[in-house]
Order: C-alpha cells, then sequence, then structure tokens
C-alpha cells in the first residue's frame, strides 16, 4: 500500500496504539524515509520536525515500539501502527506509558448547546 506524503509537505501523522490492549500510546510524525526504515527495521522511526532527523522511539531509553501490524485510513495519508512495546513499557519521556495522560475538561451543557 502506498502512502500519500504529499499532503502534508512530505509527512503523515503516525498514531501508535498497544496491539495488546490497544491503548493509543502516542501519536508522532513520519517522512517517506521514516516509513522506510520503519518497515525494513520492525520498530517505529519516526521523522522529528524540530530536529529535522529521523528517530527510532526507543533507541536511547530502551523502549522501543516493535511494530506488530499496521493500516492507513482511507485517504493514505495517515498511519495506525499497532505495536508492542519493549523495555520498562514506558511510552511517554513523562514517564507514563502513554503520552495521552492530560484530561481536557469538556462541560456537557457547553456542548448540548453548540449543537442546537
Amino acid at each position: 500500500m502506498k502512502i500519500d506524503f504529499d499532503k502534508m509537505q512530505g509527512l503523515v501523522p503516525a498514531i501508535v496504539q498497544d496491539s495488546a490492549s490497544g491503548d493509543v500510546l502516542m501519536l508522532g510524525f513520519m517522512n517517506a524515509d521514516a516509513w522506510a526504515k520503519t518497515l525494513s527495521f520492525g520498530y517505529v522511526t519516526f521523522y522529528s520536525r524540530t530536529r529535522n532527523q529521523l528517530w527510532t522511539k526507543g533507541e536511547t531509553s530502551g523502549n522501543r515500539l516493535k511494530v506488530i501490524s499496521a493500516t492507513t485510513d482511507c485517504d493514505r495519508d495517515s498511519i495506525l501502527i499497532k505495536a508492542e512495546v519493549e523495555g520498562e513499557g514506558v511510552v511517554c519521556h513523562e514517564g507514563t506509558r502513554s503520552c495521552f495522560t492530560k484530561t481536557i475538561e469538556i462541560p456537557i451543557a457547553d456542548l448540548q448547546e453548540s449543537a442546537r
């Protein structure tokens, strides 16, 4: 399956999900080189927009993301990777298993009003 890297200046969002639990672990971006390395190496590799270079998750910490499967969306411009966390099981640089830990309070009444 060919991924469309042209829509976002050569990048696509890559969502990583725990293959066993289904928990969303993190979101990063991949360019064609990061995707190719992920496929050939078997571990999730991202493109760092701030450092302008490839980085393989866990290369220094040991908490690598071993690819189990990957799918793309209907437009082929984003990737969902199911992975197994190796190492201590920590994915986020803040020391948690998932990067998605900050709750956003959404008042239900406000949502209902805006839907009208």
